[in-house]
């Protein structure tokens, strides 16, 4: 017997008109089924091991498109690339473009916290959502799945440098959307012996990102790489099919500057509270 749907939620066929391919109805409520969900539903199959699934099969998409695009690069900077791309943020934002939040079968606690725009959910759904297309379809399917939402990003991650050296990713995102020239602050602390570095950056009078390191030339790179991800998210949410900012825009600088204020002040807090655990242990 199939579950359940979720109520109220919007026809399916819209989510599977976005990603452009069919689903069987089974596999594509699973995809959709959150464990909070699946919990307070009588312990209902969740997404998780078509989330697993779909993680490998977006893995092995995009390496091999990095592989082939990219016959000069070597495995280190294939593997920045591909980190560029597949990661939580970048998935998140794919999601949110194809309005994947509106069709997630969540729990009630999930959704009174704002799970349906949770970054983690949103990314670990649409794994589960090409888990599902691979198991339907198979992997031609699916590949074509994956390059029809990602091609775009791993196209702008390549051409920007992304991961190759941060700093002059950052400079040369920052001049394509006119946002103007990143500015780095640095700090240290420690004895001589064990120094840390702390930088930030800062784009037209506002932090996007921030970065520890043992040296001054790490924590730069680490503030660069926390900015550029931010600053690319709002480029991602405006190219997407149905984001936020409607595409070709220019991106505006005071909800750029906003979104990337609230990301730095993100990272920090989860820099102190894994501090705070460390000394704790």
């Amino acid at each position: 017997m199939s579950a359940k749907k979720s109520e109220p939620a919007p026809e399916r066929a819209e989510l599977t008109g976005a990603l452009g391919v069919d689903v069987g109805d089974e596999l594509l409520e699973r995809a959709l089924t959150h464990r909070s969900y699946a919990y307070e539903n009588g312990g209902l199959p969740t997404n998780e091991r078509l989330e697993f699934l779909g993680d490998s099969v977006l893995g092995l998409v995009v390496t091999d498109t990095l592989f082939r695009g990219h016959p000069d690069l070597p495995e280190g900077q294939l593997a920045k690339l591909r980190a560029a791309v597949v990661n939580m943020r970048a998935l998140a934002g794919v999601a949110r473009g194809l309005g994947v939040g509106a069709h997630i079968r969540l729990g009630r606690g999930e959704e009174g916290t704002g799970g349906r725009d949770k970054s983690s959910i949103l990314a670990d759904t649409l794994e589960a959502l090409i888990g599902a297309v691979y198991l339907d379809r198979g992997l031609g399917e699916a590949s074509a799945l994956v390059h029809r939402l990602f091609d775009a990003l791993i196209k702008r991650s390549a051409g920007l440098g992304a991961g190759l050296d941060w700093k002059t990713s950052l400079q040369e995102l920052t001049a394509v959307e006119e946002l103007g020239v990143p500015e780095y602050h640095v700090a240290e602390s420690g004895p001589d012996h064990q120094k840390t570095f702390r930088a930030s950056v800062r784009v037209g009078g506002q932090t996007y990102g921030a970065g520890e390191g043992r040296s001054k030339k790490e924590a730069e790179q680490h503030a660069a790489e926390a900015a550029w991800n931010a600053i690319r998210e709002i480029v991602v949410r405006r190219e997407a099919p149905q984001g936020e900012v409607a595409p070709g825009e220019a991106v505006a600088p005071e909800t750029a500057m906003a979104q990337g204020e609230q990301a730095a002040e993100a990272a920090d807090a989860a820099r102190e509270a894994g501090r705070a655990a460390q000394a704790g242990a």
